[in-house]
C-alpha cells in the first residue's frame, strides 16, 4: 500500500520554491496538492500560504534560536523548522501533532539524521515563546513585509501605511459575482441562504456577494451552470466605469485569466468583445471561464505594446486596459508577491504600463472610453502614471475619476470590503 506523503516537507518544499527560486506560489502549490489525498489539499494550502504571510517572523525565530541558519542541501530543514513554527503559532492543530509530523518531515526530505535538531529547535522554541514574542513585536520585522515596501508605503500613505500592512496580513474574505443573466444579486442570495449558508452584499458593486465563511466552489447554488463566478469586489468594479454596451466592439487587455471579460458579457451579453493576453498559457483559463458560463468571445494572444500586430488599424468604443502591476493591492490573497517582487521592478513596470497606454490608445475610437485599472496601491503605477498620460496626450480627457492632479480612484485593501485596487477613466475627444 502506497504511503501517504509528509504534508509538511510539501509546504517547506513550496515555500523554498517561492522564496529561492522565484516561483509563484499559484503554478507550484498545484503540483505539490496532487501529491496528496483530496481532504489533505485544504491544509497544505492554508500552511504554504501561512508560511509566505509570517516569514520574517519565522526567519527571525530561527535566528534567535539556531546559532548558525542551515544552508546547501540542508537548505529545505530551514524552512521545515518555519512549518513547525508556524504550526504551533497560528493553528489550532495539537501542538504534539504538530511537532511529530514535522520531525517526521525531515525524513521524507531525506535528512533523518537532523530529526533531533529540529524536534529540539522548535521544543525550545515552545519553552520560549513569551518571550521571544514580546521581543519580536518590538522590531520592524513585525510588519511582515520587506523593507522596500514598507518604506514606499509609508511615503504614499503617511496615515494608512499600517493599516495597509494589517490588511495584507489578513486571510482575504471570499467574493463572488453573481450572473445577472440567471439570478438578480438578490435571488441568488436567498438560494445561498437556503443552502445554510450567509453572505453580505456590496454598497457600490451591484453583483458582488462576500461569504460569511469560505466555501468550496462546488457548494455554490449553479456555480457549474455559471450562475456565480469567484471574483474580487474590487475587481467587480471595473464595470462601475466601463459601462459596456451591446453592440459595443470592446477589448479586454491583458485579460487572463478572463474574469473580467466574462463580466462585461454578462453586463452586455451582445458586445463583441476581443480579449488579448501575452500569456499564452494563461489564456487557457479564459476559455475555460467563458465555457463554464456559456458565453463567446474573441480570444488573441499578443502583446499591449505592439496592438497593430494583432488587431491591425481597428479601432474599439470601450477599452479595459487591466495593465501589468506589482499586485501589491493583492498580498492578502496572493503572500508570496512580497518576496517575489523587488524595488527594482516598479521603476521597469512603470515603463511597460505606459508604453502600453500610449501603443492602445490611437485604437479607441473618438469619444471612446479606456479604463486603465491595477491591483497595485503605488502612486507610480497609478495616479501618477495617468497624470504622466494626460500631460503628454492631447485629445485625453479624465472622467468620474479623482482630478488632473490626483487622477483616479484608488481603493485600499480591508477587511470586509475588495483589495487594493487602482481605478482610473479616460474619455477619447
Amino acid at each position: 500500500m502506497k504511503k501517504n506523503p509528509n504534508l509538511r516537507s510539501l509546504v517547506a518544499q513550496s515555500v523554498e520554491q517561492v522564496v529561492e527560486q522565484g516561483q509563484s506560489l499559484s503554478s507550484v502549490l498545484p503540483v505539490m496538492q496532487k501529491k496528496v489525498a483530496e481532504k489533505d489539499r485544504a491544509l497544505l494550502q492554508e500552511l504554504s500560504f501561512g508560511v509566505l504571510r509570517t516569514l520574517p517572523q519565522l526567519e527571525w525565530l530561527i535566528n534567535k534560536l539556531m546559532s548558525r541558519p542551515m544552508t546547501g542541501k540542508q537548505r529545505t530543514v530551514h524552512y521545515l523548522i518555519m512549518v513547525g513554527f508556524y504550526q504551533l503559532l497560528y493553528t489550532r492543530i495539537p501542538p504534539h501533532a504538530a511537532l511529530a509530523e514535522t520531525v517526521e518531515g525531515a525524513v521524507a526530505i531525506k535528512r533523518p539524521q537532523l530529526k533531533g535538531l529540529i524536534n529540539g529547535v522548535l521544543r525550545q522554541f515552545q519553552r520560549q515563546q513569551e518571550e521571544l514574542l514580546a521581543e519580536f513585536a518590538g522590531t520592524e520585522k513585525r510588519f511582515l513585509h520587506p523593507e522596500w515596501l514598507v518604506k514606499r508605503l509609508k511615503k504614499a500613505y503617511p496615515q494608512q501605511w499600517q493599516q495597509i500592512l494589517e490588511a495584507n496580513n489578513q486571510r482575504p474574505p471570499m467574493w463572488l459575482r453573481v450572473n445577472r443573466n440567471h439570478h438578480s444579486r438578490d435571488e441568488w442570495l436567498a438560494l445561498l441562504e437556503a443552502t445554510g449558508m450567509t453572505g453580505a452584499v456590496h454598497p457600490d458593486y451591484p453583483d458582488a456577494v462576500r461569504l460569511d465563511a469560505p466555501a468550496p466552489v462546488q457548494a455554490l447554488p449553479g456555480f457549474a451552470e455559471g450562475w456565480v463566478t469567484v471574483q474580487d469586489a474590487s475587481a467587480q468594479g471595473c464595470m462601475r466605469f466601463l459601462q459596456p454596451k451591446n453592440g459595443e466592439a470592446i477589448l479586454d487587455l491583458c485579460a487572463a485569466p478572463g474574469g473580467k471579460t466574462t463580466h462585461i458579457l454578462e453586463v452586455a451579453p451582445e458586445a463583441a468583445v476581443l480579449a488579448v493576453d501575452v500569456d499564452e498559457q494563461r489564456l487557457s483559463r479564459v476559455y475555460d471561464n467563458l465555457k463554464r458560463l456559456g458565453m463567446k468571445a474573441e480570444v488573441k494572444q499578443g502583446d499591449g505594446r505592439t496592438p497593430a500586430q494583432w488587431c491591425g488599424e481597428k479601432q474599439f468604443d470601450r477599452i479595459l486596459l487591466d495593465a501589468p502591476c506589482s499586485a501589491t493591492g493583492v498580498i492578502r490573497r496572493h503572500p508570496d508577491i512580497k518576496w517575489l517582487r523587488r524595488d527594482r521592478d516598479i521603476p521597469e513596470l512603470v515603463r511597460l504600463q505606459g508604453e502600453i497606454l500610449d501603443a492602445i490608445w490611437p485604437h479607441l475610437k473618438p469619444g471612446g472610453t479606456l479604463v486603465y485599472a491595477t491591483c497595485s496601491v503605488l502612486p507610480e503605477e497609478n495616479s501618477q502614471q495617468i497624470a504622466a498620460f494626460l500631460q503628454r496626450t492631447a485629445d485625453a480627457r479624465l472622467e468620474q475619476t479623482g482630478t488632473p492632479e490626483k487622477p483616479g480612484q484608488q481603493n485600499l485593501p480591508d477587511a470586509a470590503e475588495g483589495d487594493g485596487f487602482f481605478y482610473a477613466t479616460l474619455i477619447k475627444q
